[in-house]
């Protein structure tokens, strides 16, 4: 028997865990401030880890109402000032979304509600700053309405971290 033989389950176990790709989809109430904003701050962590191979980011909002536009001017300033570049459009969460696998993140209690409902019972359904290590808060305020951008930057930031080494940990990458 050749010493280098290996069994084709392992190749092919092997093989997918190559190819595997984590899914993050965080979400808002209309995918223009807050879970665009997660998106970019968490796809730069990813990068900057080199995991973007390994793990796939994306955002959504739970209502329709600004499907197909650009991010609020007020989170293209906040990523831009922190060297993120973003050129997403606002979209609904949809059925494919919800699939097992994918990692869903809601930005408030609210939104963790409705994917609640949406989702039913999902193993990977969580709250941003359930991950988040510098604030006692666990809703992500909405800066549509209070304008206050770089709070939640700061806020998203702390949240994305937590959550990054958390899906490190659990997924073993």
């Amino acid at each position: 028997m050749n010493a280098k033989y290996v069994p084709r389950s392992s190749f092919l176990v092997q093989r997918l865990k190559r190819v595997m790709r984590v899914k993050v989809l965080f979400v808002c109430l209309g995918n223009i401030c807050r879970s665009p904003m997660a998106e970019g701050v968490f796809q730069k962590m990813v990068d900057d880890a080199g995991l973007s191979e390994q793990i796939w980011v994306d955002s959504a909002g739970t209502g329709s109402w600004h499907v197909g536009e650009a991010a609020h001017r007020g989170t293209q300033k906040v990523l831009r000032e922190h060297g993120i570049t973003y050129n997403g459009r606002a979209r609904q969460i949809r059925p494919a979304d919800v699939a097992d696998d994918t990692y869903l993140i809601a930005l408030d209690a609210s939104n963790l509600e409705d994917l609640q409902r949406y989702a039913g019972q999902h193993t990977k359904l969580f709250r941003l700053l359930d991950f988040a290590t510098e604030t006692s808060e666990r809703d992500v305020p909405d800066p549509y309405y209070t304008g206050n951008f770089a709070y939640v930057y700061q806020l998203v930031e702390d949240g994305c971290r937590g959550l990054l080494a958390a899906i490190r940990q659990r997924e073993g990458i």
